[in-house]
């Protein structure tokens, strides 16, 4: 029987990846920070990539769903035998490197770094290596783009928007995610090789928002503000503590074009992701934080 040692296990992305496994006959041992109960198939162990005891010897695969940068410092100081490692990362490594938010600069080169780590460890090791890079991830409450504005226009029964805010979006189901990862384990084409893994629609920035509150119930409303009312509202609402995270340069992405080309991933493995089909119960909170 495969053996695969998942990291993040318990995620957004590592639940169904977990199910795909062991209905597919592999035993895995699956790595959280939260205690979990073992099941047939399942062994669970309680660590994170900064510190983890028990891990097994020798595994077929290792899959990780959680920060990249810290599993390629994991693999790089692990000597555990494997041949086969896929990691997800994120296309931020692209979006975000020329960004005039040094943070967001830090995001880009930390991606870029842990994806260096990677293929050079495994090289190294003689393993085959896959980086994927997912775009905007939603599906199970635990995303921090969509379930974060579906929440926050509950709250306030609306959601302001940018005019012109129409950059175009791929936003990707985590089950999409999870099945890509598990279609690389067959395909020897995708060694040493990074794909950019978007959703299977391109829509606007303005509509993905749009077609999120229309499944909310009672839908919130939409509001356009021109530049200046939206970026006076933006700082009142950062000076409150309201909207963290969300700055200039993320509002100017708003409008701009964050598109990727699947064929690749399509032509070396099957990739098949699904149009962009809300339900409310996808932007429900997920009671289980981190993973």
């Amino acid at each position: 029987m495969r053996h695969a040692l998942v990291f993040g296990g318990s995620g957004q992305i590592g639940r169904p990846l977990l199910g795909l496994l062991q209905r597919n006959g592999w035993r895995v041992t699956a790595v959280s920070r939260h205690a979990q109960s073992d099941q047939p198939g399942l062994q669970w162990l309680r660590g994170d990539l900064a510190g983890l005891g028990g891990a097994p010897t020798r595994v077929d695969a290792i899959l990780s769903c959680g920060p990249l940068d810290g599993f390629a410092r994991w693999y790089a100081a692990a000597t555990i035998e494997c041949g086969r490692v896929i990691a997800f990362g994120s296309t931020s490594v692209d979006t975000k490197r020329g960004s005039a938010d040094a943070a967001e600069r830090d995001v880009a080169r930390r991606l870029r770094e842990g994806e260096d780590g990677v293929f050079a460890t495994a090289r190294a090791r003689g393993a085959a290596a896959t980086l994927l890079r997912p775009t905007l991830v939603y599906g199970a409450g635990r995303d921090a783009t969509l379930t974060r504005i579906a929440q926050l226009a509950q709250r306030w029964g609306r959601f302001p928007l940018p005019r012109n805010a129409n950059g175009l979006r791929q936003p990707v189901h985590v089950d999409d995610l999870a099945a890509a990862a598990f279609a690389c384990l067959g395909s020897a084409a995708a060694h040493g090789q990074a794909y950019a893994l978007p959703g299977g629609e391109t829509l606007g920035y303005r509509d993905m928002v749009a077609r999120v509150l229309a499944v909310l119930q009672p839908p919130p409303t939409l509001i356009e503000l021109p530049s200046p009312l939206f970026n006076a509202a933006l700082l009142a609402a950062q000076l409150t503590g309201r909207a963290t995270g969300l700055g200039e340069a993320a509002v100017r992405r708003m409008r701009s074009d964050l598109v990727f080309d699947l064929a690749p991933a399509q032509r070396d493995f099957g990739y098949a992701p699904r149009p962009f089909r809300p339900r409310a119960d996808m932007f429900a909170l997920d009671p289980v934080a981190g993973d």
